[in-house]
């Protein structure tokens, strides 16, 4: 289970302390803010910032020495230190670095990146996902080294200057130099200063996937009708699927909803990984009270069966005995009946019914088979101490054995180390009636 950590005073380095307020705003203590100042929720502003009358912050992190002049609106987005935004400024999902200057009325359109001490001129918009740099943009970017060392006259792209444009048609002229992949100058006057970087792999159509911007409500209508047309063309209605490497799922593990009631079904390995490590912090003295609300909340959170959260938590306890041993047979068996012991209320709260007590059983299997093969040859040892200390009923152990009975050999093969056992069960009733 993860908890967000929420500290009631933020502090970085040697930056002013800033003390959380509601609805998740940090503010240093030597902000200044008109009264007519809306500050919305999920926001931080640094020391020494200054903002306007009838300005409105949602959303964003402010740096230290901030101007923010009056009738401003920020929202989503990510300004650094000394950074000088005047009135009637408009930023959308943008980040703004050290010492940027935006001029009366500028827009920043989402996706925007201004790098640092550039200048946005007055009633500017810079378009949608436009990176700004002082540096004009080298022809080729092999390395970030060379990005380092790059300087104003040597590999520059020869862009026109639009330092005589006028600001009504600035947007226009801001699309036109993505399409010729060039490298735009503002400079002076209305304009400002700096350069508008274009990926030139891909131009300004791809861009949306790396930004701070929310996804353009096209782009997400492309990706649902691609997916759905995707569905369709699957033959016989089979499903595949593609990890975020790009690797084909299996088969079996492409889908996570149950064929048979249309239930989503939890990563059950994520889940016993889970478990495994609630049942370690159990070991360390929380209460056991606590762990199972935990593990309960892991159920729910995974959807996961009940007879699942069983086996997990059995496979749990069961681990826990190789760390108390030497791997050798007799430390491992008393091991494991000390595990067995030690949680056996725990055990008992989880297996409730004889499906739960086949599944451990089922479990206990898959673990010697393939994940901790020394329990293998203790199998029907540790069998017959889960049913002498009353974790597994015979009814289970005797309905697992009828289960194996038209199974593979490979899949009898604990049965058949149990046979002892399975015999002695089957007759101690009757020698019990005989003694009667």
């Amino acid at each position: 289970m993860v908890i967000p950590l929420v500290p009631d005073v933020l502090y970085a380095g040697n930056r002013t302390q800033m003390r959380l307020q509601r609805e998740g705003i940090y503010k240093a203590p030597d902000v200044t803010l008109s009264p007519s100042v809306r500050i919305g929720a999920f926001t931080a502003i640094g020391s020494g910032t200054i903002i306007g009358e009838n300005s409105s912050v949602s959303n964003s992190v402010i740096g230290e020495l901030c101007t923010i002049g009056r009738n401003v609106s920020i929202d989503g987005c990510y300004i650094w230190d000394n950074v000088t935004i005047e009135d009637g400024c408009r930023l959308s999902h943008s980040i703004v670095c050290d010492g940027v200057h935006l001029h009366a009325g500028a827009t920043l359109e989402p996706g925007v990146i201004l790098s640092f001490k550039v200048e946005v001129g007055q009633n500017i918009t810079v378009p949608a996902y436009s990176k700004v740099s002082l540096l004009p943009q080298p022809p080729k970017q092999d390395s970030d080294e060379e990005l380092e060392y790059a300087d104003t006259n040597s590999g520059v792209i020869d862009s026109p200057s639009i330092a005589s444009i006028s600001p009504a048609n600035i947007e226009h002229d801001h699309v036109s130099s993505f399409d010729t992949e060039q490298s735009v100058l503002l400079e002076g006057g209305l304009s400002g200063v700096g350069y508008i970087w274009t990926s030139c792999e891909t131009g300004n159509e791809e861009e949306w996937r790396y930004s701070v911007a929310p996804i353009p409500e096209e782009k997400l209508k492309e990706f649902y009708a691609k997916m759905f047309d995707e569905d369709e063309s699957s033959s016989d209605g089979e499903q595949t699927g593609i990890t975020h490497s790009g690797e084909l799922i299996s088969e079996s593990k492409s889908t996570d909803f149950d064929d048979s009631d249309g239930e989503y079904k939890g990563d059950v390995a994520k889940f016993e990984k889970e478990v495994e490590e609630t049942f370690e912090r159990a070991l360390g003295g929380v209460a056991e009270e606590n762990v199972q609300l935990e593990i309960n909340s892991l159920r729910m959170s995974f959807n996961v069966t009940h007879a699942e959260c069983a086996g997990a938590v059995f496979q749990s306890v069961i681990k826990s005995a190789i760390i108390a041993s030497n791997s050798s047979k007799s430390n491992l068996l008393k091991a494991t009946i000390d595990a067995i012991e030690r949680s056996k209320g725990l055990l008992s709260y989880f297996i409730t019914n004889v499906d739960e007590e086949i599944e451990v059983i089922l479990k206990f299997e898959e673990v010697c088979m393939e994940i901790t093969r020394e329990f293998a040859p203790i199998f029907s040892l540790v069998l017959h101490q889960l049913y002498d200390k009353e974790v597994i009923t015979e009814d289970a152990i005797l309905k697992w054995e009828s289960e194996k009975a038209d199974a593979d050999e490979s899949d009898k093969v604990f049965v058949k180390q149990s046979e002892a056992f399975l015999k002695w069960l089957k007759e101690a009733p009757e020698e019990d009636d005989e003694d009667e």
